[in-house]
């Protein structure tokens, strides 16, 4: 159960094996590093392994002779064949069971994931403002909405993302009937076009991982851009304001963050498995009283984090005259 609320809580063509090894040993790697496959991709080579474990199954004698024409004995020709063709039955099982673990985690578990997050917020009847950051196709960014639909407020929450996706992002919440509670803009999470203090919530699920993903999970360089993020959330919330993140594998490190910022009633979930990998919700609150200024704490990041400025540059300082 949630800790925060108790009450609540292959794309290349068939014959080219080279470039199938690459795409499957690039998806094994984004899985370890916290990256997400495509499923549409393990889907279609789910097909394409079911398809040629019934040829071996339909031509098993043929292909034992094969086997036997590479001076095999008859014996270890049927093994060969034999094994062959079970590693390919067990490959198509896999990467079926693979794609429908990754279809349920991109629809159905993130929903109910989206339900804890905006469980954790205790009271949605004060919020004016809300921000989910790397909304997508909305699945978040609706259940807020319609949770504000709920109270009656006249609150709006608005989704942040860096692709242009915001035609389709409206179009989900004309369906869910939310749209007049929901604003969508593109931005760069790194640097949120927002004033400090704006924003009674932030939310954001299965985002903060893939930021700075071109310098590699594992480096620091990423590692400096996902605590860049967090630094920004941290600014855009008023005090008092709650933050909700729900993420892959990274969570210690943004405990971690949070503390040095000095963030309270940090809670971290039951570890939930998303996309093959572990996955928590993290959630805190920005305090009332801060110790560190909202420009301190863009300080405080800056400094710990110097890759950042070799990777971006000078800092443009936010917008503190943007608007919703």
């Amino acid at each position: 159960m949630f800790k925060t609320n108790p009450s609540s809580l292959f794309a290349a063509p068939f014959g080219c094996r080279e470039n199938l090894a690459t795409r499957l040993d690039t998806d094994l790697r984004n899985l370890r590093h916290g990256g997400r496959p495509n499923p549409s991709f393990l889907l279609i080579h789910a097909i394409f392994f079911s398809f040629l474990s019934i040829l071996f199954l339909l031509y098993f004698n043929p292909i034992c002779y094969f086997f036997g024409s590479l001076a095999l004995p008859a014996g270890a020709a049927r093994f060969a064949a034999g094994f062959t063709g079970s590693v390919t039955a067990i490959s198509a099982v896999c990467l079926f069971f693979a794609a429908g673990n990754m279809f349920y985690s991109s629809v159905g578990l993130h929903w109910d994931m989206a339900q804890r997050m905006v469980s954790a917020v205790n009271d949605w009847s004060t919020v004016k403002y809300a921000l989910d950051v790397g909304c997508g196709r909305g699945i978040l960014l609706n259940a807020v909405a319609m949770q504000l639909k709920k109270e009656g407020s006249s609150g709006r929450v608005v989704g942040l993302d860096r692709r242009k996706t915001t035609v389709s992002t409206l179009r989900t919440a004309g369906i869910e009937g939310v749209q007049e509670y929901v604003t969508c803009r593109e931005g760069d999470a790194r640097r949120l076009p927002f004033s400090d203090n704006y924003f009674d919530v932030v939310v954001s699920a299965v985002f903060v991982h893939r930021v700075g993903k071109e310098f590699g999970q594992r480096t620091a360089a990423a590692a400096a851009e996902r605590m860049r993020v967090l630094g920004e959330v941290v600014r855009v919330l008023k005090p008092g304001g709650v933050g909700v993140v729900w993420d892959l594998v990274h969570v210690p490190e943004y405990v971690q963050r949070l503390q040095e910022l000095r963030m309270e009633d940090i809670r971290v979930s039951e570890r939930v498995t998303a996309f093959m990998v572990s996955s928590h919700i993290v959630s805190f609150r920005k305090p009332n009283h801060l110790l560190l200024g909202p420009g301190e704490v863009r300080l405080d990041w800056r400094c710990t984090n110097i890759l950042d400025v070799d990777v971006w540059g000078d800092e443009a300082e936010p917008d503190d005259d943007a608007s919703i």
